[in-house]
């Protein structure tokens, strides 16, 4: 049975009355309610976030299994409308959870830990309420992100999310290029299995010096924020580590540099068949250089 038969058909106690709802919910009014739920230490569970699932007319959750779990162990009265609202159906769910809305209902949209539409699914129903004009709000909860990135040590002032990195090495790569010169300190998330060739590649593209955290566990039992440079970390990854995986990455440093300092890997890419002012382009954006003076420097390189 797949997630949505097993768990479309009704389970729990019964709608919460008006006298639990959130003081400045109108029952009158259809609302979307994007739930934070905690992301491994059940005392985060706020307060609010209780009432505003028990209060709830329909929760929409990215595993419905999951969701009952928490609620048995919160011991949480909620609706008796539970449905599924993951990865491969948000699209066509979406348009349901509008109807809902617009009819007057209040949905709370959860998934399996953290904020919702947040590296998890939430945001094709998040957009599709907005298009709609309906009322969107949010009851906040943890955040691996934010949490990770304040114990890191790191400059937090400006910072990019930028989620899992791709699975393959060679687009991880890519990636990693494209994020080299980025000053902002920024923040993923990988996998344990793959943590070890992930580092190699941070090294080999990053390069060793980088400042750099891991954060494991957070919120948990055996929660860990290793802090070191990217060379260092590599080698804790080598050895293995375990959970969930929160990386923060510094910035890159101001450097003066010129076009003049890069012609050999605009020369590079030229010779492995890319178009001069493509590759031009390329390492300009790179290394934060302007493209046009980079294929000048090129045009005119001795």
């Amino acid at each position: 049975m797949g997630p949505d038969e097993a768990h479309d058909s009704g389970v729990g106690s019964g709608p919460a009355d008006d006298s639990e709802r959130a003081p400045d919910d109108d029952p009158a009014d259809g609302r979307l309610i994007l739930v934070g739920t905690p992301i491994g230490n059940l005392g985060d569970a706020s307060p609010r976030m209780r009432q505003t699932i028990e209060a709830a007319d329909v929760i929409a959750a990215e595993d419905t299994r999951r969701f009952l779990s928490l609620a048995q162990r919160l011991e949480l009265r909620h609706t008796n409308r539970v449905i599924s609202v993951f990865d491969h159906n948000e699209g066509h769910r979406a348009p349901e959870l509008v109807e809902l809305i617009a009819a007057g209902e209040t949905v709370a949209l959860l998934s399996d830990a953290g904020m919702p539409a947040v590296s998890d699914p939430g945001y094709r129903v998040v957009r599709a309420c907005a298009e709609a004009g309906l009322a969107i709000t949010s009851t906040p909860g943890p955040s691996a992100v934010l949490m990770a990135l304040a114990v890191s040590g790191l400059p937090s002032d400006r910072f990019s999310f930028e989620g899992f990195l791709p699975r393959k090495s060679g687009q991880r790569r890519t990636l990693l290029e494209e994020l080299k010169a980025e000053k902002r300190t920024m923040v993923f998330f990988e996998s344990p299995h793959r943590i070890a060739d992930t580092m190699d590649d941070f090294a080999e593209v990053i390069g060793a010096d980088r400042p750099m955290s891991i954060s494991r566990e957070l919120t948990k039992t055996y929660e860990q924020t290793l802090r070191g440079t990217v060379g260092s970390l590599r080698e804790s990854a080598a050895a293995g580590l375990r959970g969930e995986l929160t990386l923060v990455l510094a910035g890159a440093t101001e450097v003066e540099t010129a076009p003049e300092d890069h012609l050999g890997e605009v020369s590079a890419l030229v010779d492995s068949g890319v178009r001069a002012k493509d590759a031009a382009g390329q390492v300009a954006k790179r290394f934060g250089l302007s493209k046009r003076d980079v294929y000048e420097a090129w045009l005119h390189r001795e």
